[in-house]
C-alpha cells in the first residue's frame, strides 16, 4: 500500500512538472509574442518619421551632391522627408563615428566613402573598425580625372608616365594620405614603373591650384572638381578619366584602360552604410528607395551633367563592391606602406 502511495505520488509530482513546464513555455511564447508584435510593426510601418542622411564631409563636395540627389529623390519614394545632416571633421572621422554610434533603428544612416575602408588600414589609431558600419546601397561616383597643367610638356598619358618614369621623378598633388589622387599615384608607380612623389595637400581645391601654377606636375581629382578647368581655354589638360568607361560629361575622354594602363582604377564613390543592428528589412527598403532614385531621368540626367555617374543597385551589389574596394585598396597600401599616424 505504501509503495503504491509513492508512486502515485510520484506520477503526480511528474503531470505537475509537465503542466508548469508548459505553462512556463506558453508564457514565455506569449511573452515573445508581445515583445515581437511591436517590433514587426515598427519595421512594416518604416518610415514614419523624416531620416538622416549624415554626410561626412562639407557641402559641395562630390559626395554632397550626391547625398543630396539621393534624399531627393528616396523622399519622394518613401513618403517621408530625407534630409541631409552635413558633419565634417578629420578626414571625414567625425561624421563617421556619429553615423555608426547613432540608434539602429533606420532613421539615421551614413553617406559613406572609400575612406570608411581605407582609413582602418592606413591610421594607427583609427576609433572605429570598417565592420561597425553595414552597407546598404551604392549611390554614385564621380570618376578621377588624371590632369596636368595646360602648359605641361606632357600632352598624354603615356607622355606623362614615361617621363615620371625618368631621373628624380615628378610631383603628384594629393588630397592627403590615403586620398584618392595619392591612390592614383601609387597605381602607377607599382604597375607602370613612374617614380611620382606625393605631395600632401588640404584640399582637392588646392591640389589643383598647384597643378595649375606649375608646382607639381600632374594629380588626379574629381569629374565635377576638374571638368570645369578642362574646357577650352581652361588651366587643365586631361589625360584620362580612371574609371571603367567614359564619362557622360565628357564622352571624348578615354580611360585609362584604353590607353593601356587597366590597373590604374579608382573612383570618388559615395554610398550608404547603416550602423549595425539595422533590421534587414528596412535596409532593403533604403537600397530599393535610392536605386530608384539614381534611376528617375530627372536626378540622373542632372548628376551627369556635372560629371557624376548614378549606379543605384542592390544591398547585395554593394556589399559586393565594398569587398572589392577592400581587397584593392588594401593591396596598395600594404605594397606601398601607406600609413598615417
Amino acid at each position: 500500500m505504501t509503495r503504491l502511495n509513492t508512486t502515485r505520488r510520484a506520477t503526480l509530482i511528474q503531470s505537475a512538472a509537465g503542466l508548469t513546464l508548459a505553462a512556463l513555455s506558453l508564457m514565455v511564447s506569449n511573452a515573445w509574442a508581445q515583445t515581437s508584435a511591436p517590433a514587426n510593426a515598427s519595421i512594416s510601418a518604416w518610415p514614419n518619421k523624416p531620416i538622416k542622411l549624415i554626410v561626412p564631409f562639407a557641402s559641395g563636395g562630390a559626395n554632397d551632391l550626391l547625398a543630396r540627389a539621393a534624399a531627393e529623390g528616396a523622399t519622394k519614394v518613401l513618403g517621408q522627408p530625407v534630409v541631409i545632416d552635413n558633419k565634417p571633421g578629420a578626414g571625414g572621422t567625425l561624421g563617421t563615428m556619429l553615423g555608426i554610434k547613432s540608434a539602429p533603428d533606420g532613421y539615421t544612416f551614413l553617406i559613406s566613402a572609400a575612406g570608411v575602408i581605407s582609413n582602418t588600414m592606413i591610421k594607427k589609431s583609427a576609433p572605429y573598425k570598417d565592420n561597425e558600419l553595414v552597407p546598404v546601397v551604392m549611390i554614385g561616383l564621380a570618376p578621377s580625372i588624371i590632369v596636368t597643367s595646360a602648359k605641361s610638356k606632357n600632352t598624354t598619358l603615356k607622355e606623362f608616365i614615361e617621363n615620371a618614369k625618368q631621373g628624380q621623378g615628378a610631383h603628384f598633388a594629393t588630397a592627403g594620405t590615403g586620398s584618392t589622387p595619392h591612390f592614383v599615384a601609387e597605381m602607377m608607380n607599382m604597375k607602370y614603373g613612374t617614380k611620382l612623389i606625393p605631395v600632401p595637400y588640404k584640399s582637392g581645391s588646392e591640389s589643383s591650384t598647384a597643378v595649375m601654377g606649375g608646382q607639381v606636375e600632374g594629380t588626379s581629382e574629381a569629374s565635377i572638381v576638374s571638368l570645369p578647368h578642362i574646357q577650352p581655354g581652361g588651366k587643365f589638360r586631361a589625360l584620362a578619366t580612371t574609371w571603367t568607361k567614359r564619362m557622360s560629361a565628357a564622352p571624348d575622354l578615354p580611360t585609362t584602360a584604353e590607353l593601356g594602363y587597366p590597373d590604374v582604377q579608382i573612383a570618388h564613390w559615395a554610398g550608404i552604410h547603416a550602423p549595425v543592428g539595422v533590421p534587414t528589412e528596412i535596409m532593403d527598403k533604403m537600397a530599393a528607395a535610392v536605386d530608384a532614385a539614381m534611376k528617375n531621368p530627372e536626378i540622373a540626367n542632372r548628376l551627369k551633367s556635372m560629371g557624376i555617374e548614378p549606379i543605384g543597385g542592390t544591398r547585395a551589389s554593394f556589399n559586393e563592391f565594398v569587398n572589392a574596394e577592400r581587397n584593392k585598396l588594401g593591396a596598395i597600401i600594404r605594397a606601398s606602406g601607406m600609413k598615417e599616424d
